[in-house]
């Protein structure tokens, strides 16, 4: 090849990369949306039929407890592997593999002939769920460093859209599948096995960052340098000596417990009251769809304050008010405390933007979300369970309300202590 024709081929190269670039990231922001979709149906699909569920494989309320524990218990354990993944393979590469994981456990899951059976199937979807929580925060940091508020709010939305979207249609669409509850649940792994098809091209850029595409054992020389000069003078951090990282845990773990079990109790709730069993469903979405326009709006507006602790504050004081309604009129009021209790579930997004933003570089939010969401799942992981035992010894749901609205004040004193403006990586180099 002559000199010119080198020249014109590095040049055609050369205009290429812009395009290809554009091209990539608009596939990360439709990976990214198809598979926040799917990182709650798996949850609230199964909510909306417990009763069913529980009926068709003979369980005890204490063991549909256990069974609302297994989310915060799989995330806890394996949300903390997803770093050492997403080092080994790039994060890309556990995505899609998560997604992939979410659609074999909905599939096999509905049709497991045991409890046993279906915990386990149940465990390999969250798995999926479990590295994409992880991952989600450090792909939006990488690929989206100045949007971090409005990516976040992005995906928070299509969270909670995915969440009330299977709450509000499982029930009306297992009827029309014919009523069996087995393919109300299994539907819902043809999503899953659409948000694996956006990751499948980007899997081969490893690292999941911006830059002309690449293989898995290539890097472009400017962002190996950058890479590099960030990493080198900075070894990984004693995370646990930040007191902001243990505020977000906490948070982050109380957040959590009133998240799974209002998506693993809310309808059971309302049903007992003697509300209708669709109902009931819509009721759960009502909760659940709060959280697109909320999820949204909220971290723009928390990127912009010194302090996220008030927000944190008022979010609390309306997850007290839906809690109140439930004890005292439940059936009455059912939409008021719906909506407030939507409100209230969006301290998840307010938590996913927090860290965000309280650690300055890349290696530190992935240290930071890992330990935010493990410690912060194995937190949650009594709360639903202590639930359906008070709710089978008490025969009633006074004693679980009163205990979800006492965990809601902790929640509020740790999400405003996390709130403060403050990175985790002056914390711990100086405790």
């Amino acid at each position: 090849m002559s000199s010119s024709e080198r020249a014109t081929t590095t040049a055609a190269r050369t205009r290429e990369t812009p395009r290809t670039q554009a091209w990539a990231t608009r596939l990360v922001v439709v990976g990214i949306v198809l598979s926040a979709l799917n990182l709650r149906p798996a949850i609230t699909s199964l909510g909306a039929l417990l009763q069913e569920v529980r009926d068709g494989l003979g369980m005890s309320g204490s063991v549909a407890g256990l069974l609302t524990s297994v989310p915060p218990l799989c995330f806890a354990v394996f949300g903390v592997t997803a770093p050492r993944l997403a080092r080994r393979f790039g994060p890309a590469a556990v995505v899609c593999a998560g997604m992939a994981a979410i659609t074999a456990g909905l599939l096999i899951r509905p049709y497991a002939a045991s409890t046993a059976g279906f915990l386990a199937a149940s465990a390999l979807a969250l798995m999926g769920i479990a590295v994409s929580n992880v991952l989600m925060p450090v792909i939006v940091k990488r690929w989206f460093p100045d949007r971090v508020g409005s990516m976040t709010g992005l995906y928070s939305m299509a969270v909670a859209l995915g969440t009330s979207l299977a709450a509000a249609v499982t029930v009306p669409m297992t009827d029309a599948l014919g009523g069996g509850w087995q393919s109300g649940l299994a539907v819902w792994a043809g999503l899953a096995a659409a948000a694996v098809l956006p990751w499948l091209p980007l899997v081969r850029r490893r690292g999941a960052g911006p830059g002309p595409e690449r293989t898995a054992g290539e890097q472009p020389r400017h962002t190996a340098v950058r890479e590099a000069g960030e990493q080198r003078p900075q070894p990984p951090l004693r995370i646990t000596r930040s007191r902001t990282a243990w505020a977000l845990a906490v948070f982050f773990g109380l957040q959590a417990t009133a998240a799974y079990i209002t998506m693993g109790w809310m309808a059971q709730i309302f049903r007992d009251a003697g509300v209708p069993a669709g109902t009931a469903g819509v009721l759960l979405a009502v909760t659940m769809v709060m959280g697109v326009p909320l999820a949204f709006v909220i971290p723009r507006v928390a990127t912009r304050l010194p302090h996220q602790g008030p927000i944190s504050l008022v979010l609390g004081a309306c997850g007290l008010a839906g809690y109140a309604g439930l004890y005292f009129a439940p059936a009455a009021g059912a939409w008021a405390w719906a909506v407030l209790l939507g409100v209230s579930n969006c301290a998840f997004p307010l938590a996913l933007t927090m860290v965000g933003m309280r650690a300055r570089t890349g290696p530190g939010v992935v240290q930071l979300s890992a330990f935010a969401q493990s410690t912060g799942y194995l937190i949650s992981i009594p709360g639903p369970l202590l639930v359906g035992v008070l709710y089978q010894h008490s025969g009633g749901w006074g004693l679980p309300i009163a205990l979800m609205a006492a965990l809601m004040l902790p929640q509020m004193a740790v999400g405003f202590l996390a709130g403060r403006d403050r990175v985790v990586e002056d914390e711990a180099a100086t405790r």
